[in-house]
């Protein structure tokens, strides 16, 4: 059985920082790419970051210089180092995975929903206080 398994939201105040962990089981981590959506209320799913499994990452122009996305294999991890967070960061941040997605900007409905991408994690809360 798939489980991502999401960690390291909690509430910050403006230009702090978070560590959000996306730890996978049951599918071969090292041969898939993983991402991060995140979902404020009344708006749609939309990206934040990817990473593929031969270690390329891409960023939405909204969180690049302040996020980074990494993985350790090891630990069938991927990690999102948030800094310099804005209010405009809260949202339920989102886990997914799948073998060959495209990843588009805005998945359009519900986070965690949506197929593909194919595994979705139960989301973790962040929020940016001003």
């Amino acid at each position: 059985e798939v489980h991502l398994v999401e960690s390291g939201g909690g509430s910050v105040q403006a230009g702090g920082a978070l560590r959000l962990s996306c730890t996978a089981s049951g599918f071969t981590f090292a041969d898939s790419d993983m991402g991060w959506y995140r979902q404020a209320p009344g708006n749609e799913c939309y990206l934040v970051s990817t990473i593929n499994a031969d270690g390329t990452t891409y960023y939405t122009d909204d969180v690049k210089g302040r996020f980074t996305i990494s993985q350790d294999d090891a630990k069938n991890t991927v990690y999102l180092q948030m800094n310099r967070l804005e209010p405009e960061d809260t949202a339920l941040y989102y886990c997914a995975a799948d073998l060959d997605f495209d990843w588009p900007h805005s998945l359009g409905g519900l986070c965690g929903s949506v197929r593909p991408p194919e595994y979705w994690g139960q989301g973790t809360q962040v929020t940016v206080s001003s």
